[in-house]
């Protein structure tokens, strides 16, 4: 078998990366793309590579002198590689390379483990192209398959219309191999009279879907079985970083905070309501994206409103936020010299909202006697808490709340959906308390962290002239508006998203409290449970680090949280599955470190 490279692009999108290098000789994972390529094929025993070049060739045939003298390579130059695309550059190699065994093509952004070369090579198939199931982040050919995994359909990304539907679709890796007879006759003479009579600028898979429409190709799909990344852009090397620098995976996400979702990991550090938005309010929000997504948001006031009726509380009550954390710097410059009491451990913006607060303890249960005995001017009460799960009980945080009028209480209820005591803003507005700032971050229950909502409640006048004055003009994005709006209708499939969450949150207990590695699981009424882990602090950060290393599973390290030295995790409560998956990735790990 032969392989052919293609690596005649300028590599714009990757710009200002390839400003001065060549796209194919970045370095991801501390080797450039194309010595992990040329060392796959190495690996795969194959020798016999024709590279076409185009930008920056003498660069790429520089780096093949250097590392690489023991393959046989052949350079098939694209000069017009500016003006044309992929199809003139195979086109070219197919027609200057001696074709007299099986063709294996690959396109020179692709980074990929050599067992996927191995896989490809092994195919019993003729005609073969690598794909794998379609996911966010990815871009470019996607394909339709039949039985027998047969490629029935071609789609280039600029047939990819914004109707189009991808969840039946596979993306091409854009490695495939060809039988000799087909890529020396068909292809090739395919490839030539479109390259050089019609359009020089087209991508070689429109042409192959042609010959697979006319049946004059049967293509089969092997779905990837190992890693790999394709290189479009600066983000896409990021994301290839990722998945091809396990011991930096970990720092990787956490320095990021987010914005992780093309990254191949299972997130138990995030949290989120699992079970919510349910299908049809994802469909109404597709079908409304394209008017919602084109209009601007509302003014703050009617943002207002539009939360009161799903809350049921005065709208002059209530402010809408763009995260619950906008609120942080509000309380901070209204609250500044004012003695705080906090609980501890507990969130990490409480400590910088309050730095010189007191604390008190939260080991598991509501401290009622610090809250009560305090003289602190402001108070907060996390509800459940964050990390521990400690749940208040509603009725009596109202007792105290009355009993002194001249403390405000800050009461954060971000959590308490997930557990079985009611929300204190009814009780607030009903008998006119304004001694309490109610907070809420309301993606943890609504399962939609990215649209950013929260809102603030209270009846203190100076805390909603502190956000009036702070708030922009357009504070909320017209799609996290629509979303408000959307939530009416679907108050029953809510509160059983809640439901659903808890049963799988007991489960999750059950199984973490069966492990030997987990000395205790804190009862939670949160959508997390914390962990204290039969194991100290530092071997804690090293399970972590493997956990995404050798597992892709990101778990919240909350030793830090605490002072006696052990070590603790702060766990998601995800799906069932993911749930199984999590424990039987710390059953493996702590069992292999005892056995070392």
């Amino acid at each position: 078998m032969k392989a052919l490279i293609l690596a005649a692009g300028l590599g714009r999108r990757m710009a200002p990366l390839t400003d001065s290098t060549h796209k194919t000789l970045l370095p991801v994972a501390g080797t450039t793309i194309l010595d992990r390529l040329l060392s796959s094929l190495r690996v795969c025993g194959i020798t016999d590579v024709c590279i076409v070049t185009g930008y920056r060739a003498g660069d790429i045939q520089a780096a093949v002198a250097e590392r690489f003298g023991d393959l046989n390579v052949q350079f098939v130059h694209n000069a017009d590689y500016a003006t044309t695309n992929n199809v003139f550059s195979m086109a070219l190699a197919l027609e200057n390379y001696e074709v007299d065994d099986d063709i294996l093509l690959i396109e020179s952004d692709l980074i990929v483990d050599h067992k996927v070369i191995e896989q490809i090579v092994g195919s019993p198939h003729p005609n073969v192209a690598l794909v794998d199931e379609y996911k966010v982040g990815m871009d470019g050919t996607v394909v339709s398959l039949g039985p027998g995994d047969v490629v029935r359909a071609v789609h280039p990304s600029y047939l990819q219309d914004s109707h189009f539907d991808f969840s039946d679709k596979y993306k091409t890796l854009n490695i495939y191999r060809f039988d000799r007879h087909f890529a020396a006759t068909t292809l090739r003479e395919m490839l030539s009279f479109y390259a050089r009579s019609i359009d020089a600028g087209c991508y070689y898979e429109l042409l192959l879907g042609v010959l697979i429409y006319m049946r004059a190709a049967t293509v089969h799909a092997e779905k990837v079985a190992h890693p790999w990344a394709e290189v479009d852009d600066p983000n896409d090397l990021a994301a290839a970083q990722f998945v091809f620098n396990p011991a930096e995976r970990r720092a990787t996400v956490e320095a990021a905070w987010g914005g992780a979702w093309s990254l191949p990991y299972l997130d138990f550090n995030f949290i989120r309501n699992t079970y919510f938005p349910n299908e049809a309010i994802l469909a109404e929000l597709r079908s409304s994206f394209d008017v919602v997504a084109f209009g601007y948001g509302s003014a703050q006031q009617v943002l207002d409103r539009k939360l009161s009726y799903f809350l049921g509380c005065e709208a002059s009550n209530v402010a809408l936020l763009n995260g619950a954390s906008q609120a942080y710097p509000v309380l901070r410059d209204l609250f500044a010299g004012r003695q705080a009491l906090i609980p501890a451990p507990t969130f990490g913006e409480y400590p910088r909202i309050f730095p010189a607060a007191d604390t008190y303890p939260d080991t598991g249960q509501a401290e009622w006697d610090a809250l009560a005995d305090s003289q602190a001017e402001v108070n907060v009460v996390v509800n459940p808490n964050n990390p521990t799960g400690t749940v208040w009980e509603t009725r009596r945080l109202l007792e105290v709340v009355r009993s002194q009028p001249g403390r405000v209480f800050v009461i954060d209820e971000s959590f308490l959906d997930f557990s079985s005591e009611p929300s204190i803003l009814a009780s607030v507005e009903a008998e006119a308390l304004r001694n309490v700032v109610v907070l809420k971050s309301l993606s943890k229950c609504w399962g939609v962290p990215g649209l950013r909502l929260g809102y603030l409640h209270t009846l203190i006048p100076e805390v909603h002239e502190a956000l009036r004055k702070s708030t922009p003009i357009w504070n909320v994005n017209s799609l996290a508006e629509h979303f408000v709006e959307l939530i009416l209708k679907h108050r029953g499939p809510l509160e059983e998203s809640f439901a659903r969450v808890i049963a799988d949150r007991e489960e999750l207990a059950a199984s973490l409290r069966s492990l030997p590695a987990v000395a205790r699981v804190f009862d939670s009424g949160a959508n997390f449970l914390l962990v204290r882990l039969a194991c100290d602090a530092s071997r804690t950060c090293a399970l972590a680090d493997r956990l995404m290393a050798e597992h892709s599973i990101h778990a919240k390290d909350a030793s830090a949280k605490f002072d006696d030295g052990s070590g603790y995790f702060r766990l998601a409560v995800r799906s069932p599955a993911d749930n199984k998956t999590l424990c039987e990735a710390l059953a493996e790990l702590t069992s292999a470190s005892e056995r070392r």
